[in-house]
């Protein structure tokens, strides 16, 4: 007789917790407030693949925006992309339109009376980096430029912008009698 692999309820709440995590956008906003700075947040998506990572993203912006008409994004930043992506409710089709003049590691993301510009963070950024260029652009009154964003993910500048704002390395040892 054949084992068959059992399934236990906890493995498959599991399962579903990975898959939940695989899918939810990687995103953090600053507090609903006053306007400040250059981005409104920060967003890390799976790939470059704008049309497959829009559905889980707007999903997440629209108790922020109510209903989500456009996306603008650079048209360098992102592989090319449909004019209209299906938006899966009510309000019918999302506009996506390229344009050569937003900074390209920023998207925006429009709705009937309000927008919000969010920090595009490679795919491929180290997961440490991230994390942290996440929870910062998203920090209330936070104001750094997009390029000062983008620069916490290069870990030689990270560490730099680490040691001014108060930490320290440990001392290099030097050659022995030095």
């Amino acid at each position: 007789m054949k084992s068959v692999p059992h399934t236990t309820h906890a493995m498959r709440v599991a399962q579903a917790a990975e898959e939940l995590r695989h899918h939810a956008p990687r995103l953090r906003l600053k507090p609903e407030a006053p306007a400040t700075g250059w981005v409104d947040g920060a967003w890390w998506p799976r790939s470059l693949d704008l049309t497959a990572e829009l559905p889980s993203l707007l999903p997440a912006l629209t108790a922020r925006l109510d209903r989500i008409e456009r996306v603008t994004y650079h048209l360098a930043a992102w592989p090319p992309t449909p004019r209209r992506l299906r938006s899966g409710d009510e309000h019918g089709d999302v506009r996506l339109e390229g344009f050569r003049s937003p900074h390209a590691a920023t998207l925006t993301v429009i709705g009937p009376r309000h927008r919000l510009t969010l920090l595009v963070i490679p795919p491929d950024a180290d997961p440490d980096l991230a994390h942290h260029a996440l929870l910062t652009a998203a920090r209330r009154g936070n104001d750094d430029t997009v390029d000062t964003l983008l620069a916490a993910l290069d870990e030689d500048t990270a560490v730099q912008r680490w040691e001014v704002e108060g930490g320290r390395l440990p001392a290099q040892a030097g050659p022995a009698g030095a």
